[in-house]
């Protein structure tokens, strides 16, 4: 079950925070808030408990998997969660499902000496061995970049009908316009093709190398 939400839903960018599993399912992807309402209705519906842990996490690391020019719109500290699963007679804290293996492996590739590493939708110590495959302990793939600690909830309805979503208002609107299309196709380039792939994207479209660099940047950049 941990697995199918890591990898079988893809990492990407849903029109909401706050949506139904069955909505989730139905896009085939998602980010930390909706894979985790998608894998807290999958574990409840075994009978297994579990609970949704609220955070906001540092935009920093969102850079690369967010394009260049999207940056300035997304909020300095991005609503963010886990969820919190009963195992063995412990509490377990489940993050690292956020980001499938073929995108991971991606920017692994990108970035081969990098250790303690945030950008692409991902802050741990250890890019090349990301504590982020269930075990019976805790996983992790975003948890260096948390910002704000704000507890844990029985559901998270809960947590939204308090701290809301991460966008309102014409940033809101935009996003749900074109910019959730924009993203969710550069986070694919990615995925499908590298993070060389989105400079050779860009170069076709803009065709300067400047703009190409930019847009991935050096590893110096990503890398603690």
């Amino acid at each position: 079950m941990y697995d199918f939400v890591r990898d079988d839903i893809a990492f990407g960018y849903n029109m909401d925070d706050a949506m139904s599993a069955s909505d989730v399912l139905r896009d085939g992807y998602g980010q930390c808030n909706t894979k985790g309402i998608l894998l807290m209705a999958l574990l409840r519906g075994l009978g297994v408990p579990c609970r949704f842990h609220g955070f906001t996490i540092y935009n920093a690391l969102q850079k690369g998997a967010l394009p260049s020019y999207v940056m300035p719109i997304a909020p300095r500290r991005i609503i963010h969660s886990w969820v919190e699963v009963y195992f063995e007679g412990n509490w377990i804290n489940l993050e690292g499902f956020i980001i499938d293996t073929p995108f991971l492996k991606q920017v692994q590739k990108a970035y081969p000496n990098a250790e303690a590493f945030q950008g692409y939708g991902i802050a741990t110590p250890c890019l090349q061995s990301p504590q982020n495959s269930f075990d019976g302990s805790h996983t992790y793939i975003q948890a260096e970049g948390i910002a704000d600690d704000f507890g844990t909830f029985d559901s998270p309805d809960a947590f939204f009908h308090q701290y809301g979503s991460n966008l309102s208002g014409l940033k809101k609107w935009a996003y749900k316009a074109f910019l959730n299309r924009i993203i969710n196709r550069h986070v694919n380039i990615v995925r499908e093709h590298g993070i060389l792939g989105v400079r050779q994207y860009l170069f076709a479209y803009f065709g300067t190398k400047k703009d190409a660099s930019t847009q991935s940047g050096s590893a110096a950049q990503y890398s603690k």
